[in-house]
């Protein structure tokens, strides 16, 4: 009895949808600071346009919603709705400084294309 006891695994906590690097920590925290607004979160979202069908969606917030995935990280909220969830599952955001094609970058498992400038992905 003690031998199956020890086959069966503990359920795993589920995965968050996104993860997020330290640089894209650091300069959302930047950016709330730069803002000045208590209370905001980062609204992570994606929306239908874009060349390539589907376009990622980053802006502040001071609202979330029960259907909404709340992911915390180095006291950054992320907040990321049912439905671009679905979009969204395994991707990791970052940040990039760069003279040239610098800032938030989406590194998602799920898009089958990208446009050239990389704002917009198929899935």
């Amino acid at each position: 009895m003690d031998n199956l006891l020890n086959m069966i695994e503990e359920p795993k906590a589920e995965e968050a949808t996104l993860k997020v690097t330290p640089n894209a920590v650091k300069e959302a925290k930047r950016l709330m600071a730069v803002q000045g607004t208590p209370g905001l979160v980062v609204r992570i979202g994606v929306q239908g346009g874009g060349c390539s069908g589907l376009s990622y969606n980053l802006n502040f917030d001071t609202k979330t919603s029960e259907y909404d995935e709340v992911i915390e990280v180095d006291g950054v909220k992320l907040v990321v709705d049912a439905k671009s969830a679905i979009f969204l599952k395994g991707t990791t955001l970052d940040y990039v400084t760069a003279l040239m094609g610098g800032g938030f970058k989406f590194i998602n498992p799920n898009a089958t294309g990208t446009c050239g400038c990389g704002e917009s992905f198929s899935a």
